[in-house]
């Protein structure tokens, strides 16, 4: 069963049966074109299929940039939070981490006991919230 919670989607358990991703933009263009005989593609087909491989592309580049950031400040949270606040870290969504990666280490702990304490979701009031800034010159 899946659904929204907190504003993040939520998936049915994963296992071996139901681990594939479907992705219907990417795989009706792969099977389409499968069975056609060469040559037999027509141009608007074709330009379709590339309006939505630039889409996807896109979005797929930002699903990859989205779990490095989760990454990369879960790493920094084991560094820099206190230990009552460490136990914690799985509790954020990758929203709050997206929020919070623009929080300066020295503001971060107090920051991230915030954002928990009083459930903030949305990545752009947690953004607001941040006093001295990290830049992120490295955004896909």
């Amino acid at each position: 069963m899946s659904g929204f919670v907190d504003g993040e989607k939520t998936m049915a358990e994963q296992n071996y049966a139901n681990h594939v991703k479907w992705v219907p933009a990417f795989h009706f263009f792969r099977d389409a074109g499968a069975g056609a005989e060469p040559g037999r593609v027509h141009l608007p087909v074709v330009l379709a299929a590339l309006v939505a491989l630039l889409f996807l592309a896109r979005l797929f580049a930002l699903k990859v940039q989205d779990r490095v950031i989760r990454l990369e400040e879960r790493l920094r949270m084991e560094r820099l939070l206190p230990a009552d606040v460490k136990p914690r870290i799985e509790e954020f969504t990758a929203a709050q981490l997206v929020g919070l990666r623009f929080a300066s280490d020295r503001d971060l702990p107090e920051l991230a006991r915030k954002v928990l304490s009083d459930k903030i979701q949305g990545t752009k009031a947690i953004k607001l919230m941040v006093r001295n800034w990290r830049a992120d010159y490295l955004r896909a």
